[in-house]
């Protein structure tokens, strides 16, 4: 595991606690009459310096989990009293894709809340359904999945190796953009295309005869910019906040794919925490899930509006002849296979994903 590099937050956030241990070390010095006086007061002020809980994560502030990373902020210092500070850092200021597990496995931070198949590294290749093609046919379809017993026991996996899942929070479907039309399944060859880090990812893309390239979120726009690139699949959300739609020429709303995310934390920390704090964080991230859930579907529609009406691509929405092409090229059953995810949790997914009679 390579190094991580050395996370810069506020320094200011530090120095109640520099003081602190400052005073306790004079508290050893300090001899005469006024000692346990002194030592008590640094005590008290030891006990009331604010919990810290760093929130890492690599999309912008304005995006719907940055959005809903603040809401927890305000509903979790709110509700503490102060007791917890939530320290927010959007957009890779601390790490990139790439890092963030590493950091949240080490203690560098507290709280994720990463794409899934970003867990496939630490809970099994199983976390990487989620990527699988035209799995989902709408949204309340993938809530039916992660709210259920498929959900539940995903998140189980996580904690043997010193994290626990907190929440689902949603993105949506994932669109296509690229630097020439992709009008049909043939239009994909040769392209150099970004995607996540995740094996069915890269052979979605290969089985489409397109070169899979995976970097971090926060290095594409110049990716793009420079040709180093040809395109990208992302939900409209993301499109707009990296700014991606201004270095491309033409998207595709092919909704193929869903783009979703784990609230995740370091499992030794959440469990230091006392139980009255605990509880009270569990509540404010419920209410903060809620908050994102339910503006996440709205928000891509809207930021696939504004892309419209900056009239900087063409934008090509596929007839049902022509998905279905696009499904018979991208079988899911088949991706899974070739994955390594469990079939019957495939189909334990097409299940939960039908509509109930």
């Amino acid at each position: 595991m390579k190094p991580l590099p050395q996370a810069t937050p506020d320094r200011g956030a530090r120095s109640p606690r520099r003081a602190i241990t400052a005073l306790l070390g004079s508290c050893m010095l300090v001899a005469g009459q006024g000692i346990a006086t002194l030592c008590m007061s640094v005590s008290q002020a030891y006990a009331q310096t604010p919990i810290v809980i760093q929130f890492s994560h690599v999309v912008t502030a304005d995006t719907v989990k940055g959005r809903a990373a603040l809401k927890f902020k305000e509903l979790a210092e709110q509700r503490t009293n102060g007791r917890v500070r939530v320290e927010v850092y959007p957009n890779s200021q601390l790490y990139k894709d790439r890092e963030e597990l590493d950091a949240l496995s080490l203690g560098a931070v507290q709280m994720l809340a990463p794409a899934l198949s970003k867990l496939a590294g630490v809970g099994g290749s199983d976390f990487e359904a989620f990527d699988l093609p035209f799995l989902f046919p709408d949204h309340a379809a993938y809530r039916r999945v992660v709210d259920g017993a498929i959900g539940v026991e995903l998140l189980l996996r996580l904690e043997p190796k010193g994290i626990k899942g907190l929440a689902y929070w949603d993105n949506g479907f994932k669109v296509f953009t690229a630097n020439r039309p992709l009008l049909a399944v043939r239009d994909f060859r040769g392209l150099r295309i970004r995607v996540q880090a995740s094996r069915t990812l890269l052979k979605q893309m290969q089985q489409l005869g397109a070169e899979p390239s995976i970097s971090p979120l926060i290095n594409v726009f110049e990716a793009l910019r420079t040709g180093k690139l040809d395109g990208e699949e992302n939900t409209p959300i993301n499109v707009v906040s990296q700014r991606l739609h201004e270095v491309q020429s033409h998207l595709t709303v092919s909704n193929h794919g869903y783009l979703a995310y784990a609230v995740i934390v370091n499992k030794a920390f959440w469990d230091k925490l006392p139980a009255d704090i605990r509880n009270t964080l569990e509540g404010a991230l419920r209410d903060a899930t809620a908050f994102e859930n339910s503006i996440a579907e709205a928000e891509n529609t809207r930021a696939l509006e504004r892309i419209k009406a900056s009239g900087k691509l063409s934008i090509y929405t596929p007839s049902a002849q022509e998905l279905a092409q696009w499904r018979t090229a991208l079988d899911p059953v088949s991706l899974a296979a070739q994955s390594g995810i469990r079939p019957e949790l495939v189909k334990a997914i097409q299940v939960a994903t039908r509509v109930p009679p």
